[in-house]
């Protein structure tokens, strides 16, 4: 276990050559890709988060924690493969149609990540009709809408609104970015709001997991 609480530590202290070299460690030892993912990266990355969402990290922290875990996760990938682990859930994301702000939803990538999501970007500027084509062609458990100007906000509830009357069984919806609440959420028919990228990512994980229960 001490092997996985060091590649943990690796993650939070933002080492990915430290990361890479215990991960590599813990596979020629033996230690279960599973267990490395779960209790090293993962426990590692959720950590991270809290660290941001109590203000003790900032971005750039965050950032290069994430680039050390998908290093790594890069290196268990293979043997993940042969154990037949997937991820716990998938997620499309994207910031709305008419809006081209990505920090807000890169951070959400990264959270998602770290709390076991496979996570699909569709990127910026991103139509309703993208998400409803991304759910149709894949099985998603939930999709985050970003907005980061008071302009696009009606987009989220066009989005919203495609994806109740179009997709079966309806992903959970979260939304977020600065000038959205979690008022607004209600309103257009959301299942959530995310003030920032962590607690959007563990209300995801919570909601998905109640929806699959």
């Amino acid at each position: 276990m001490a092997d996985l609480e060091q590649i943990a530590k690796a993650i939070i202290d933002c080492d990915e050559d430290g990361t890479l070299d215990l991960v590599n460690q813990a596979i020629a030892d033996g230690v279960s890709a599973k267990d490395i993912l779960n209790d090293g990266l993962l426990a590692g990355m959720a950590e991270v988060g809290r660290l941001f969402r109590d203000g003790e990290y900032f971005v750039p922290e965050v950032l290069i924690s994430a680039e050390a875990m998908k290093a790594a996760t890069n290196v268990l990938k293979p043997h993940l493969a042969t154990m037949g682990v997937e991820a716990a859930a998938t997620a499309v994301i994207g910031t709305v149609k008419g809006d081209l702000h990505d920090i807000g939803k890169n951070l959400l990538a990264t959270m998602l990540e770290g709390a076991g999501f496979a996570v699909i970007d569709l990127g910026v500027d991103v139509a309703a009709e993208k998400f409803v084509e991304a759910c149709q062609t894949r099985k998603v458990d939930m999709v985050g809408l970003s907005a980061l100007l008071t302009t696009t906000m009606p987009v989220m509830k066009e989005i919203v609104s495609e994806l109740q009357a179009k997709v079966d069984p309806k992903p959970v919806i979260l939304v977020g970015g600065a000038p959205v609440t979690e008022g607004y959420a209600r309103e257009i028919g959301a299942d959530g709001y995310g003030r920032d990228a962590s607690t959007g990512a563990e209300l995801a994980k919570e909601l998905c997991m109640k929806q699959a229960s």
